[in-house]
């Protein structure tokens, strides 16, 4: 999508973190900007900040685990812009934790909101956006982790891979209908998904209230005090938005971390190697 200005962008997860950096960085490209976020206090905020800037701002709170509520929120950003052109599939949650600490309602509330988030934003926008004609871009957020896998993380590692594989195909299914899609995958970034927590019970409804949730107190501990020496979120919605214009596959903020991909990849290979040379021998 080589020219932004004067499109629409709706942002999940746009109240803090990556997704206001996001919003931040296509409104300064003379974007019209949806804001969509379950926390309606500094969602409001952000909005509000955005506007006095000139750009056109509006929030929307929005529980991407409902596909109720990203219906809804489909329906005001094409009533109030008639189309969207950039949509950022961002709302994340992160919990620490080996799988054997990891709880049913653990998994249900991480898949919920990184998986399922997405899922529900692309039913409910891409049709018209397919519809509307025209250039558009999809991002979806993903994270490292969903290139190579993060220890003590299962059900989080487990969310991203599925956001990549899932980013991955749709990328190749909708380049025929000049609708873009990139993947975004950061690392460290000063957000406070490591306290994501606070929003949990919000999220899962009323039968969400802490049942079956575990939490190691020095694990998060740790993810807090990565993410807060972590990247500005405003230098990756930057990125973001280079990445859209040059409809480029993956969005990477962090090429510090390009020998652990490598690593990974090489493990991949390996797997051939071993095939190729038991096959030989038969």
């Amino acid at each position: 999508m080589e020219q932004p200005e004067g499109g629409a962008a709706v942002v999940t997860g746009g109240a803090s973190g990556i997704g206001l950096g996001i919003a931040r960085a296509a409104a300064g490209e003379g974007m019209h900007v949806v804001i969509a976020d379950i926390e309606k206090g500094p969602g409001t905020e952000a909005a509000a900040a955005i506007a006095a800037t000139g750009a056109r701002s509006l929030f929307v709170r929005t529980n991407v685990m409902d596909p109720d509520s990203v219906e809804a929120l489909a329906d005001l950003a094409f009533s109030e812009f008639g189309r969207v052109d950039l949509l950022c599939n961002n709302a994340g949650v992160h919990h620490p934790g080996l799988f054997s600490e990891t709880s049913r309602q653990d998994w249900r509330w991480l898949l919920g909101v990184n998986l399922d988030g997405v899922v529900h934003g692309l039913l409910a926008f891409l049709p018209r956006m397919r519809e509307q004609g025209g250039e558009s871009h999809i991002v979806n957020t993903s994270s490292l982790a969903g290139l190579a896998p993060l220890p003590g993380g299962a059900a989080y590692t487990t969310s991203k891979f599925a956001v990549t594989g899932l980013t991955e195909v749709l990328r190749r299914e909708l380049a025929p209908h000049g609708i873009g899609v990139s993947l975004l995958c950061p690392g460290p970034v000063n957000t406070r998904i490591g306290s994501s927590g606070r929003n949990r019970r919000s999220a899962l409804g009323d039968d969400g209230e802490d049942s079956g949730e575990t939490v190691d107190s020095n694990a998060q501990a740790d993810v807090e005090a990565v993410t807060t020496r972590g990247m500005d979120p405003d230098l990756v919605g930057r990125l973001v938005m280079a990445g859209v214009r040059a409809n480029d596959r993956y969005i990477l903020p962090h090429p510090e971390w390009r020998e652990a991909i490598e690593a990974r990849a090489a493990r991949l290979l390996l797997g051939f190697d071993r095939a190729e040379e038991m096959l030989s021998s038969l």
